[in-house]
């Protein structure tokens, strides 16, 4: 466990899985496939150096931490199969000593999706709600938190996407990295399910002046209803970093779900082939794709000013994007 003192107010203790800070690179030939004239960044979560977790690696540096603080033995989570921060909970947990169980949506099915085989792989123990809604999953965590607790194993529960204000201080801290590596402002997009990733930059952007704009893709529920759940968590991540609290001016979110949740888009398949051929990156279908396929529109009539600097922020999917593939 490490305390990371150099960032001002940060006193909270953070597990080191990362190899932070992550690259930021130019993408000027994707750019120019998706007609942006300004200078177009990427920020390379996909690679922040722990199993596969892309960006499911910085909240989990401060939940793991919560969790060894607390003097749990087990951390307890859940989602659907395909949820990349449930595979990525059970290899952090794997690497913290600590049990892991993970509650999913739905009853199994003789198919794994390469996530969920991940998990298994990494330990995890699995529970299902027989129930394909992923709300389910919900009150099923701290139901078996509390079997647990019951049991005498203490329990450390978290939420669907780790989207907490503790793990959005993860997130906190990347917006500072962030802005380390840039030489002025610029509009950072970023793909938004569960809220944690944008709650804690939008928590972070206010702390530096609200020289970054963040722009949230919602790609799992409504923005209207993501809004209100990423301006609840960066107000908890603020409440814990000693920052600024954000206002609702802060959140804004496009609507970037396409067909639904965990379906892919047309948009978001034209631009994953795009940052394939453009840059060499590989997108999955469920986020980043999704995310970038509404670039164009999120910045509007911006994207065609010189002076513009856009980052996009590759939140990771690796193993989302294989089961895409598989699934063909």
């Amino acid at each position: 466990m490490a305390v990371t003192p150099d960032h001002p107010g940060m006193t909270l203790p953070r597990a080191e899985l990362g190899v932070l800070p992550t690259p930021l690179h130019a993408a000027p030939k994707l750019a120019e496939a998706l007609g942006v004239r300004g200078r177009l960044l990427l920020k390379r979560d996909d690679l922040s150096g722990f199993a596969v977790a892309g960006n499911k690696t910085r909240p989990l540096e401060m939940l793991i931490a919560g969790a060894w603080a607390s003097g749990a033995r087990f951390l307890v989570t859940g989602g659907t199969p395909g949820s990349n921060f449930c595979q990525a909970a059970a290899a952090a947990a794997a690497w913290a000593g600590l049990r892991c169980v993970l509650v999913y949506a739905g009853s199994p099915s003789p198919v794994r999706h390469p996530n969920e085989a991940a998990a298994i792989h990494w330990g995890a123990r699995i529970r299902w709600t027989h129930d394909p809604d992923r709300a389910s999953v919900d009150a099923a965590i701290e139901k078996t938190a509390a079997e647990l607790t019951e049991e005498g194993q203490t329990a450390f529960p978290v939420p669907r996407g780790g989207a907490t204000p503790l793990g959005a201080t993860g997130f906190h801290l990347a917006a500072l990295e962030l802005d380390a590596q840039l030489d002025g402002p610029a509009t950072v997009v970023v793909g938004t399910g569960s809220g944690g990733t944008l709650a804690g930059l939008v928590s972070g952007a206010v702390a530096l002046g609200r020289r970054l704009r963040m722009r949230g893709a919602s790609v799992s529920r409504p923005p209207e209803e993501t809004a209100r759940r990423v301006l609840e968590l960066s107000r908890g991540c603020a409440r814990l970093m000693g920052t600024e609290p954000p206002r609702e001016a802060d959140v804004v979110l496009d609507d970037a779900r396409g067909p639904g949740h965990g379906r892919p888009s047309e948009e978001g398949e034209r631009a994953a082939r795009l940052a394939l051929r453009a840059s060499g990156v590989v997108l999955d279908p469920v986020y980043s794709a999704k995310a970038l396929g509404a670039l164009a529109r999120i910045l509007g009539d911006r994207r065609a000013d010189p002076d513009l600097t856009t980052v996009f922020w590759h939140t990771g999917g690796l193993l989302d994007a294989v089961a895409g593939w598989e699934s063909r």
